[in-house]
């Protein structure tokens, strides 16, 4: 394994926010793509407190490269009771920006878009003001599913490009890119705002990135997060290179001279991660 780069190294924190945020989260049996991807803001984020909701459980029905959500055991039940969990811890936790993620569930004859539109009315009726975003698969393509999520109105909608097209068969082997972008071109001509992001560090040339960052100009997107790739499990795809802080910079800026109205790179930079202070300056 490459060794950690000074820049890339992040602190935990303390123990005791993150042992109350999981606390709290288990007691209504709510899954956070926080816990379940091992993502390295987890420390600042859950003492702030705030956490990306996982809805349709921990399992994902697909074998994507870069991910450690498990896809090894079977689906769990769709739970009724799971919009309505988050809605409530939401508004316990006092939540202004809430973001909501899901596992890919394939088996799901709507890939789960049902779950993602219960889940949005949940929050927007029991917390007044709220903003939601949701992070989505790709539905497959499908239309239908799409539309489902963006009748329940949610403020923003992000789905994820992940990495460069040329990289996918070792990243994303069961997407497509051209329907990744279709995905948000859709979404995008119902109005809403749109989002999405990618990882660098894991063999992609600048010249590629670029070229991401274009097409997603060309589809509309709104806001574009720009991350390193950092492998959470020895079975996962190994880091290729650990990109510098000044590269980071460039990409913001060459996206943003493209027209994309707001671009967030750096090492520690997710999807999901200062959302909130994301979407409040574009």
């Amino acid at each position: 394994m490459k060794r950690l780069p000074p820049w890339a190294k992040k602190t935990l924190g303390p123990a005791k926010p993150i042992h109350e945020m999981k606390s709290v989260l288990r007691r209504r049996n709510l899954h956070t793509v926080c816990e379940s991807a091992r993502c390295p803001n987890i420390g600042e984020c859950f003492s702030k407190p705030t956490a990306t909701f996982m809805i349709l459980g921990d399992v994902c029905t697909r074998t994507c490269g870069f991910c450690s959500v498990d896809k090894r055991a079977r689906p769990l039940n769709v739970d009724p009771d799971e919009p309505s969990n988050i809605a409530i811890t939401a508004k316990e936790l006092g939540l202004k920006h809430v973001v909501v993620t899901s596992v890919t569930r394939d088996d799901l004859k709507d890939g789960g878009a049902e779950q993602f539109a219960l889940t949005i009315r949940a929050i927007k009726d029991t917390i007044s003001g709220i903003l939601v975003e949701v992070l989505t698969p790709d539905f497959k393509g499908g239309e239908e599913a799409l539309n489902t999520v963006l009748n329940a109105r949610p403020d923003i909608f992000n789905h994820n490009l992940e990495t460069v097209p040329a990289l996918y068969p070792a990243v994303r082997p069961q997407a497509d890119y051209r329907l990744s972008l279709g995905v948000l071109s859709n979404a995008k001509a119902s109005g809403v705002m749109t989002k999405s992001g990618i990882m660098v560090g894991l063999g992609e040339t600048t010249e590629e990135v670029r070229q991401v960052l274009t097409d997603l100009k060309a589809s509309g997107c709104d806001a574009v997060t720009i991350g390193q790739y950092l492998r959470p499990t020895r079975q996962s795809l190994e880091v290729k290179e650990y990109i510098e802080p000044q590269v980071f910079l460039d990409y913001e800026r060459y996206g943003k001279e493209i027209g994309i109205k707001h671009v967030y790179s750096g090492t520690f930079v997710r999807s999901s991660y200062n959302a909130e202070k994301l979407i409040g300056s574009c």
